[in-house]
């Protein structure tokens, strides 16, 4: 059973299309980061997904039930960016409270309160605390029903480095425990370095889709970089698979999507030694492959 399901999901908001024939499927475990600039549609598709709107078309599966019945049987929890929390209660108390809410004992209290690395402010004022630590606080209320799916709108948002680390160490352990977690993210890096797998979204449509080299690759292709003494850009662009070539000093750095062919080449044909591959960032890749929604 897939985690996630949408097959051909269309979401209308009068004459704007938010979301035009999405197919999505995630698998349980998985890390996906939904990625996207303002108004592609990833804010309506977590609202669908939490049952928070109903699509204009097609179909929305969570582990095989509607959104709204999977909330209701606690398969799913969310971190959102804002709301949600009592400033006048302490964080200890925000906890406990929302533990009656699904009868949970004061063991998961603390458990939580550790897991989201709060532990030692549960007795502060909700007010009181940093916006990433009000952010903690709403992974710990989200970890309570112990969720199949977690879905993350922001949710270092006002964190410290340190914190945004610690954060994510935690979501990669609860994730090798088999819980899966959907999260849109502005901070690229942590869906590069955190994420199972990128989906870029564009117009209400997936452009992109694969882990994040696949996607890095298929955005802006992969150079390759070798010491050559004596090259030239001439000969360099005349080898099959190179779209674009540099010589610096001794060292040439060759751009294009078959860099298995370009390496191969370099290996076999010329002296070409100390050899790497890398690929663009992620950063590159997605004003690439999102310019028209900007």
């Amino acid at each position: 059973m897939k985690a996630v399901e949408l097959e051909g999901v269309v979401k209308r908001f009068g004459t704007v299309t938010a979301v035009a024939g999405l197919d999505l499927r995630i698998r349980p475990g998985e890390v996906v980061a939904l990625l996207g600039p303002n108004g592609a549609g990833k804010t309506t598709t977590i609202d669908m997904l939490l049952g928070l709107t109903r699509p204009d078309a097609g179909t929305v599966r969570v582990y095989g039930h509607a959104p709204q019945d999977a909330v209701a049987l606690g398969l799913i929890s969310a971190v959102m960016q804002t709301g949600g929390l009592l400033k006048d209660y302490t964080v200890g108390e925000t906890v406990r409270l929302t533990a009656v809410l699904f009868g949970k004992p004061r063991a998961a209290v603390d458990k939580v309160l550790e897991r989201a690395g709060i532990s030692d402010i549960a007795d502060r004022l909700v007010g009181k605390c940093s916006g990433g630590q009000q952010q903690r606080l709403r992974f710990a209320m989200a970890l309570l029903p112990d969720p199949e799916l977690l879905i993350l709108d922001e949710p270092t948002t006002g964190m410290d480095v340190g914190g945004r680390h610690d954060f994510w160490t935690a979501i990669r352990q609860d994730a090798s425990g088999g819980r899966t977690v959907v999260f849109a993210t502005h901070y690229l890096e942590e869906a590069d370095a955190y994420a199972d797998r990128v989906v870029f979204v564009r117009r209400g449509r997936i452009v992109a889709d694969g882990t994040a080299s696949e996607v890095k690759a298929l955005a802006s292709g992969r150079t390759v970089r070798a010491t050559l003494p004596g090259a030239s850009t001439g000969d360099l662009t005349a080898i099959p698979g190179v779209e674009s070539a540099e010589v610096r000093g001794d060292s040439v750095y060759l751009h294009g999507r078959d860099t298995d062919t370009i390496a191969r080449h370099l290996l076999t044909a010329t002296p070409a030694r100390d050899l790497e591959i890398t690929s663009r960032n992620l950063e590159e890749a997605f004003l690439t492959l999102t310019a028209d929604a900007s």
